[in-house]
C-alpha cells in the first residue's frame, strides 16, 4: 500500500469528529482509532478556507476504481446517518475514514470487506449546501 496522502479537514468537522470520538458509543473501536490517525496528520484550516475540491463532512464525492473501472458517488455522513443503499457512508467505515480530506486527484488503496481491492481516485466533490441561515458557517 502506497503511503497515505496529504489531507486537509476544516476546524469544524475537526472539532465534531473529535467530539464523536471521545463519546463512549465509539471510544475505544477500531474504526474511532483509523479515524483518529487520519485526523492527527491532517492539516486543519477554517471552514471558510477550504478548498472547494476537498472532501469534508456531508460532501459527495465521485471517485473512479482504477484498478477496476467502476464509478463510485458517496456522501461521507456521521455514523447515525449512514445508509449505504442510498451512497451514505460513515466516516466511521473504512473508506469513509480514508476520504475525508483528500481533494480531486489524491487517491487511497482500499479492500473492501469481502477482500477486494479497490484504488479510489477523487475527480468530483460537491460541497455540502450551506444552511440557509448561516448558521453553520
Amino acid at each position: 500500500m502506497s503511503s497515505a496522502p496529504a489531507i486537509i479537514v476544516s476546524s469544524r468537522d475537526h472539532a465534531r469528529l473529535d467530539a464523536l470520538l471521545e463519546s463512549p458509543a465509539y471510544r475505544h473501536t477500531p474504526a474511532a482509532r483509523a479515524l483518529m490517525e487520519e485526523m492527527l496528520r491532517a492539516e486543519v484550516r477554517e471552514p471558510q478556507d477550504m478548498p472547494a475540491d476537498v472532501v469534508t463532512m456531508n460532501a459527495t464525492v465521485t471517485c473512479v476504481d482504477e484498478l477496476g473501472g467502476e464509478t463510485h458517488r458517496l456522501t461521507l455522513v456521521y455514523p447515525d446517518q449512514a445508509d449505504a443503499g442510498a451512497g451514505r457512508v460513515s466516516v466511521l467505515a473504512p473508506v469513509g475514514s480514508a476520504l475525508l480530506g483528500l481533494s480531486v486527484g489524491q487517491r487511497i488503496d482500499w479492500e473492501t470487506p469481502d477482500g477486494r481491492k479497490l484504488r479510489l481516485r477523487v475527480t468530483e466533490v460537491h460541497p455540502p449546501a450551506a444552511p440557509a441561515d448561516g448558521a453553520d458557517r
